[in-house]
């Protein structure tokens, strides 16, 4: 069957490089009946995203994407909400001033290396969203800092690279419990990048169902056959929905394309059902 729903899509109002429309326009012109916007720890691209979606007939899911406080892997939690929820915005508005301020400090390690990258030549290139990895990433691409994104992380802005800045995170625990005050549905994302041995993985994903985990992502771009043998035995020992999705960045970002990844309708359908439950 094919591909139904893109489940993790990023736009221009966090860190991915079309705007919302273009993502919009994008899915509807390869078949896609549902996407999920996900953009990092804000909502802004939701509006224009949701418009464009009834203009398109496909349906938008409101969703997030929020890093939490893990080690020693990495921990995003996706939210899913049925309807556009209101005031979440607000809610997260200390983790975005947070964002604002941890580039400049990138910027200035870069500089101290003796790299010409400015916070203006940043701003340009996320065409008025927030700004992020990411974006410095291609600033120095542009420069010929880099040749591309992978070498500008592996040899700078990844974590333990000299200009990496950590930055402002939520606990586990408050960013599932906030998901779900406004009544969407918390999925682990890409359980890969936890880097946790299986029966690891098993007693964490435990723990976070006791606290309101209801999916898990397994359908995505880098997990293994194995790995996802794995997540969906996990998922269906602890009665959680899949989900999947090709976290899109942009064209050419991550070798992946919108919808090369996703589930598949009664997927979809189960998923949606759950908003009622």
């Amino acid at each position: 069957m094919p591909v139904y729903a893109d489940l993790h899509l990023h736009t221009s109002a966090s860190d991915g490089e079309l705007r919302p429309s273009e993502i919009v326009s994008s899915a509807r012109s390869i078949g896609l009946k549902a996407i999920a916007i996900t953009d990092h720890d804000t909502l802004s691209g939701l509006p224009e995203a949701i418009a464009s979606g009834k203009k398109n007939h496909i349906s938008i899911i409101a969703g997030i994407e929020i890093s939490a406080v893990y080690d020693p892997g990495t921990m995003h939690i996706l939210g899913y909400f049925p309807a556009y929820p209101q005031g979440l915005e607000e809610r997260l508005s200390f983790i975005q001033e947070a964002r604002r301020k941890r580039c400049p400090l990138i910027i200035k390690r870069l500089n101290a290396l003796g790299l010409s990258v400015t916070l203006d030549d940043v701003i340009a290139i996320s065409r008025g969203g927030q700004i992020g990895r990411p974006h410095i990433a291609k600033a120095m691409i542009n420069k010929g800092i880099a040749k591309n994104s992978a070498e500008a992380f592996s040899r700078y802005l990844a974590k333990g690279k000299p200009a990496y800045v950590e930055k402002e995170k939520m606990t586990i625990e408050d960013s599932i419990s906030l998901i779900r005050e406004y009544n969407g549905l918390v999925v682990l994302a890409h359980p890969f990048t936890l880097d946790l041995q299986p029966y690891e993985l098993k007693l964490l994903i435990k723990h976070l169902k006791l606290l309101g985990l209801a999916g898990l992502e397994i359908i995505y771009p880098e997990h293994t056959r194995s790995q996802k043998r794995l997540y969906t035995s996990i998922a269906h020992n602890l009665n959680l929905f899949i989900t999947g999705g090709t976290d899109y960045h942009g064209p050419g970002r991550n070798n992946v394309s919108i919808g090369d990844f996703g589930i598949e309708k009664p997927a979809y359908d189960y998923m949606i059902e759950n908003f009622n439950t």
